[in-house]
C-alpha cells in the first residue's frame, strides 16, 4: 500500500512539473516581439525582425502592418518603417546604418502593432567621417612620376566631397534618406504606399524639402511631432472605413496646396523658407480661418 502511494505521489509531482514547464513555455511567446543585433558600425546592414502572435490575414483587424520607429540617443527619430508580416506572423526588414544616424550610443527600436508594443536597443558606433580625406591622398602621390599629365584630372576635385550620411545631388551634399519612412496616415487612407497621392508626398519630401538645410531642419522637428500620433491614427483608419474616408477627404486640400511646389524652382534657402511659410499659412487659412469665418457668419444670422 505504501509502495502504491509513493508511486502515485511521484506521478502527481511529475504532472505538476510538466504543467509548470509547459505554462512557462507558452508564456514566453509574447504578443509582439522585436529583435536586432547588439552593435552596429557605420555602413553595416541593420536588420529588424520579430513575431506577431495574433497576426491573421483573414481578419482586417488582425492583419495590420508593424510600425517600427528608430530613435537616436538624444531622442530624434532617424527612420520609420512599415512592415507587413508574413502569414505565420514573422516580419523582417533591413536598412543601412548611416544617414540620419550620426550619434554614438544606444538607439531604441520601438515596434507597434495595434494596441501591442515592444522595444529593443542596439549600440551604434557613430559616424566618424574618417573616409572623407581619402580622395585627397591620390593627387599628392601622382606628381612624383608625371606631374603634368596626372594634374589634368584635378578639375573633378572641385566637386564637393560628401561625408558619411550625405550624397551628392546637383553638385550639393544633401542628407541621405533611409528607406521605409513615409506618411502613415496617407498610406492608410489611400490603401497602399504605391498610391499616387503617397508617392507624391514622398517626392515632395525627398526631391524638394530635403534638398535644403532649412527644409531638413523642418523635417527633423516635424517627424518628432508627426510620428508621435500618426501610428495610432493609421491603425484606427484600417479598423474604421468611415473614419478612413473622412481622413481622405480632409487631407485632399493639403495635397492640393503642396502641388504648388511642383511648379516653382527652389534654388536657395530663402526661397525654401518663403514657399514653405506660404504653404503653411495657406493650410492654416483653409483648415482653421475659413471654417471659423463660416461658423461666425452662421451664428450672426441666427
Amino acid at each position: 500500500m505504501k509502495l502504491w502511494g509513493k508511486f502515485f505521489l511521484v506521478v502527481f509531482a511529475l504532472s505538476l512539473l510538466s504543467y509548470g514547464i509547459s505554462g512557462t513555455a507558452y508564456a514566453a511567446v509574447e504578443p509582439l516581439t522585436v529583435l536586432t543585433e547588439e552593435f552596429y558600425s557605420e555602413g553595416d546592414t541593420i536588420t529588424i525582425s520579430g513575431f506577431v502572435k495574433n497576426f491573421d490575414t483573414s481578419d482586417d483587424q488582425k492583419s495590420m502592418d508593424v510600425t517600427i520607429v528608430v530613435t537616436s540617443p538624444s531622442g530624434n527619430i532617424v527612420t520609420v518603417l512599415q512592415i507587413t508580416p508574413e502569414s505565420d506572423g514573422n516580419y523582417s526588414k533591413s536598412f543601412k546604418a548611416g544617414g540620419m544616424m550620426k550619434e554614438e550610443g544606444d538607439y531604441t527600436v520601438k515596434a507597434n502593432w495595434g494596441a501591442q508594443s515592444n522595444q529593443a536597443v542596439f549600440k551604434y558606433g557613430g559616424s566618424t567621417g574618417a573616409s572623407a580625406p581619402e580622395p585627397e591622398a591620390t593627387p599628392k602621390a601622382t606628381p612624383e612620376a608625371e606631374p603634368e599629365p596626372e594634374a589634368e584630372p584635378e578639375p573633378e576635385a572641385t566637386q564637393p566631397v560628401c561625408g558619411p550620411g550625405t550624397v551628392l545631388k546637383n553638385n550639393v551634399c544633401v542628407a541621405e534618406q533611409q528607406g521605409g519612412g513615409g506618411c502613415l496616415i496617407a498610406t492608410a487612407a489611400f490603401g497602399s504606399e504605391m498610391a499616387p497621392q503617397v508617392q507624391f508626398l514622398r517626392e515632395i519630401r525627398d526631391n524638394t524639402v530635403l534638398q535644403t538645410e532649412s527644409g531638413s531642419t523642418f523635417m527633423t522637428g516635424f517627424n518628432q511631432f508627426y510620428y508621435s500620433f500618426s501610428p495610432t491614427i493609421a491603425d484606427y483608419e484600417r479598423e474604421n472605413s468611415a473614419f478612413k474616408e473622412t481622413v481622405k477627404i480632409a487631407i485632399t486640400p493639403m495635397l492640393t496646396s503642396l502641388a504648388i511646389l511642383n511648379y516653382v524652382d527652389i534654388d536657395s534657402e530663402e526661397e525654401m523658407l518663403g514657399y514653405g511659410i506660404g504653404i503653411i499659412l495657406l493650410n492654416v487659412g483653409m483648415y482653421f480661418i475659413a471654417p471659423a469665418v463660416v461658423i461666425f457668419k452662421i451664428r450672426k444670422r441666427k
